[in-house]
């Protein structure tokens, strides 16, 4: 299923903080990405409408395995991206803002390019 940019930098976010927690709430999203609360919440009513997140009756969100597999691979990419960037010299903070828009727009040829790149070169 298509999915807004916004949208993967939710669930990026959402996977990232459930990797540190064993409960994501809006407000958790809310504060780690500097959003409103009424932003953060459209935006969880749409990734769960669209069955990538589900929210239980305590408000605590969780990935489904759609989500998941989505949220793991935007978060793959920023991670190559930014490790393939400060390889090239760039400072930590320039390398994961580049890395963190050229990940949603970047090609699966090219990403597997430079990912091939950076495991024979390291």
């Amino acid at each position: 299923m298509p999915i807004q940019e916004s949208g993967e930098m939710y669930l990026e976010t959402i996977y990232v903080l459930s990797q540190n927690s064993q409960s994501v709430r809006s407000i958790d999203v809310s504060e780690h990405m500097g959003y409103s609360k009424p932003s953060v919440s459209r935006a969880i009513g749409i990734l769960k409408k669209n069955g990538f997140i589900t929210v239980d009756r305590s408000g605590f969100i969780a990935l489904t395995d759609q989500g998941k597999a989505r949220a793991e691979k935007i978060f793959e990419r920023h991670t190559i991206i930014t490790e393939f960037l400060l390889s090239l010299g760039v400072s930590s903070e320039i390398a994961s803002e580049d890395a963190c828009k050229m990940e949603h727009i970047i090609s699966d040829e090219s990403f597997e390019a430079m990912k091939s790149f950076k495991s024979k070169h390291n």
